[in-house]
């Protein structure tokens, strides 16, 4: 039983939040350090195609965005606190692109489950931007959360099968 059916048995409701920051190896390996978060799943979300592929979505034309799907327990870790660290983990100034990976499949979006993750969002967005931290806007995507596609199995916990890294560890922004 994994850690999000162990806590769903006693009785914790877990809430979900969709981000998208580039390579979506790196954003899962990141929140899977946040205490409080059960599980987080690379996948697809925000396109035009149901259950795309990951040709397709590098492909460009679904309109997909490589995203993470992470369930939380609100008690440990609110929602607002993984916002913050979203913006923290990736450069939200970048329009379709982090490091050396570009396309729309690479934008920095936030999916919002309800009018309550969307303010929460709109408004760590505004915090980030009026922080003084990034010399650019923010050109970070807020919108409803589509239909959510797992990737295909060897893009999960890829970086514990294969090593490596492409963003910033927690442990770094436990202290920023």
């Amino acid at each position: 039983m994994d850690a999000q059916a162990k806590s769903q048995a006693k009785g914790v409701d877990m809430e979900k939040a969709l981000f998208g920051a580039g390579c979506f190896w790196g954003v899962e390996d990141f929140f899977r350090q946040v205490p409080g978060v059960a599980a987080a799943v690379s996948g697809y979300a925000g396109g035009t195609i149901q259950n795309p592929t990951y040709k397709q979505v590098c492909g460009g034309d679904t309109n997909h965005a490589e995203v993470v799907e992470v369930r939380f327990d609100p008690a440990k870790v609110d929602y607002a606190t993984l916002v913050d660290l979203f913006f923290k983990m990736h450069n939200p100034t970048q329009k379709n692109r982090q490091g050396p990976d570009f396309g729309t499949q690479y934008r920095s979006v936030i999916f919002t489950h309800g009018p309550e993750q969307a303010r929460v969002a709109k408004e760590r967005l505004e915090a980030a931007a009026a922080s003084g931290r990034y010399k650019q806007p923010i050109v970070t995507e807020i919108e409803a959360a589509p239909a959510f596609w797992p990737a295909e199995d060897y893009h999960q916990r890829y970086f514990e099968k294969h090593g490596g890294s492409c963003h910033v560890s927690f442990a770094e922004l436990q202290n920023s």
